[in-house]
C-alpha cells in the first residue's frame, strides 16, 4: 500500500511517457546522428524497442512491487531497472540480436536518474496528511516520520487530508460510523490502522498472531509448494553457472587464512526442525574454540573473529551463497525469514512470545528482516526483526518476493546491515 498526496497532480502515465521520451527516444536520436539511415538503422530501432520494454517492464516492477511498504520508495529504482534492463540484455545476448551499446546504456543510466529526480522532486519532502479518528490502538501515527497526524472529531473536517485511519476493533458508536462513511463517499481512504501501521512500516505487530488476507494463519498451503518447487527450479541452474565463482572464493578463502572454506552450523527450519546449514568461513578458524555461551553465534560490528576477507564476503553477501546446496536439498528458500543457530533460537522462544511462529515457512538466504533491518542479534532487536517476519509470512505473496529481490540487489551492493 504505497500512500501518496492527493496534491501530487504529477501521475505515474505522465512520468512513464516522459521517461520513454527522455530515456529511449532522446538517446536513439543522439547515437544515430551522423549514421546514414539516421534512426532507420535495423540495430538502432532493435535496441530502442529492448530499452522500451525495460523500461516499462521496470516502471512496473518499481509501482507494483513497491508498494507494499512505505509512503515512498526510491530504494526501488535502482534494483528494478537494473532487473528489468539486465533480463533484457540477456534475452538479448541468448537470440544474438544485434544491439547497440550505447543506446542500451544511455538508456538504462538516463532511466535512473530521471526516476530518481522524479523521487527528489515529488516524494522526498512529501508527507501523507493523516486524519486520526481517536480511541484505540492509533498513537504510534503521531510520531512516525512522513505522517502530519491530525486528530479527528465529530464536528471538525480539516482540508487536505489524504486519507483517515480508525482502530477498527474499537466500537467508536453510530455517529463516528457514519462519519466514516462520508469520508469514503467524499473520496477520502479510510484504513484500519493495524494494517495502515504495517504498510507504512513494513512490520506486523507482535500483540497477538494475526491472519492473512485468506483468514488463516498461515500461507496458502499451494503457494508454498509452488514456492518451493520453483526454488530448486531456479537453484540448479544458478549453482552451475555461480560455480566458477565459488570455486574462486574457495580458493581465496584457503589462502587467505587457515581453516576449511566452508562452515558449518546446525539452525532451526521449517517446523521447528534443525538442519546444517552451508556458508563461506568468514571467521578465523577455531576462532570460538573453548565458548559454550550463546555469544559464540552473536556477530558484533568490528568483531575481530572475521577475518579481511570475510569481511567484503559479509558485506557482498557471497558467504551465503553455498546455502543454494540447502535450497536443493529442501531445507531452504530463496526469500524468507533467516535461520538461526539452536542455541539462539531456544534463547528468543524463551524470551520473545511468538518466536515460534516464523518456523511456519522454510528460512531463506534473503528475506524482508534482511533488507530492512540488516543483521541484528541482542534480543530487543530481534523483536523488531520479528515483527518484519511476521509481515512477510502475514503478506506472502510473489510481489513482496519480488520486492525483496530487488531490495537484495542494492543490500548486496552497498552492505547494508553486515557485520
Amino acid at each position: 500500500m504505497r500512500l501518496y498526496s492527493r496534491r501530487d497532480r504529477f501521475g505515474p502515465i505522465a512520468q512513464l511517457a516522459l521517461g520513454l521520451l527522455l530515456c529511449v527516444v532522446v538517446p536513439l536520436i543522439v547515437v544515430t546522428w551522423n549514421v546514414p539511415q539516421g534512426w532507420h538503422e535495423p540495430e538502432a530501432r532493435q535496441t530502442a524497442l529492448a530499452a522500451l520494454i525495460a523500461l516499462v517492464a521496470g516502471f512496473w516492477l518499481y509501482r507494483n512491487v513497491g508498494r507494499l511498504p512505505g509512503t515512498s520508495e526510491s530504494s526501488g529504482i535502482l534494483p528494478s531497472f537494473t532487473i528489468s534492463f539486465g533480463v533484457v540484455l540477456v534475452a538479448i545476448l541468448m537470440g544474438r540480436v544485434s544491439y547497440s551499446r550505447g543506446i542500451l546504456l544511455a538508456s538504462y543510466v538516463l532511466t535512473i536518474a530521471w526516476f530518481f529526480m522524479l523521487y527528489m522532486l515529488t516524494q522526498r519532502r512529501a508527507s501523507l496528511a493523516l486524519g486520526i479518528v481517536p480511541g484505540g490502538h492509533v498513537g504510534l501515527f503521531a510520531a512516525m516520520d512522513g505522517v502530519t497526524a491530525v486528530e479527528l472529531t465529530l464536528d471538525r473536517w480539516p482540508r487536505g487530508i489524504d486519507a483517515v485511519t480508525a482502530d477498527f476493533r474499537r466500537d467508536h458508536g453510530a455517529d463516528w460510523e457514519t462519519r466514516l462513511t462520508d469520508f469514503v463517499l467524499a473520496g477520502i481512504p479510510v484504513y484500519h490502522s493495524k494494517d495502515l501501521y504495517e504498510s507504512l512500516t513494513g512490520r506486523a505487530e507482535l500483540e497477538h498472531l494475526s491472519e492473512n488476507n485468506f483468514g488463516a494463519l498461515a500461507p496458502q498451503g499451494s503457494l508454498l509448494l509452488t514456492k518451493s518447487i520453483l526454488d530448486r527450479l531456479i537453484a540448479l541452474p544458478v549453482l552451475a553457472l555461480l560455480a566458477p565463482l565459488l570455486i574462486a572464493t574457495a580458493l581465496a578463502i584457503r589462502l587467505d587464512s587457515k581453516g576449511p572454506a566452508l562452515f558449518r552450523q546446525r539452525r532451526v527450519g521449517l517446523g521447528g526442525r534443525a538442519f546444517t546449514i552451508y556458508k563461506f568461513r568468514t571467521m578465523h578458524a577455531n576462532a570460538n574454540r573453548g565458548d559454550a555461551s550463546c555469544d559464540r553465534y552473536i556477530t558484533r560490528e568490528r568483531d575481530p573473529r572475521v577475518t579481511r576477507l570475510g569481511r567484503w564476503l559479509r558485506r557482498s553477501r557471497i558467504d551465503e551463497l553455498q546455502q543454494i546446496i540447502n535450497i536443493l536439498r529442501g531445507e531452504m528458500s530463496w526469500i524468507g525469514p533467516r535461520p538461526e543457530a539452536v542455541p539462539l533460537s531456544a534463547l528468543y522462544e524463551s524470551q520473545i512470545a511468538f518466536y515460534r511462529y516464523r518456523y511456519v515457512v522454510r528460512p531463506g538466504i534473503t528475506g524482508w528482516a534482511q533488507v530492512s533491518q540488516g543483521h541484528v542479534a541482542e534480543v530487543d532487536a530481534v523483536r523488531t526483526k520479528l515483527q518484519f517476519d511476521f509481515y512477510y509470512i502475514r503478506h506472502f505473496s510473489v510481489w513482496l518476493d519480488l520486492l525483496i529481490i530487488a531490495k537484495t540487489v542494492k543490500t548486496m551492493l552497498t552492505g547494508f546491515g553486515s557485520k
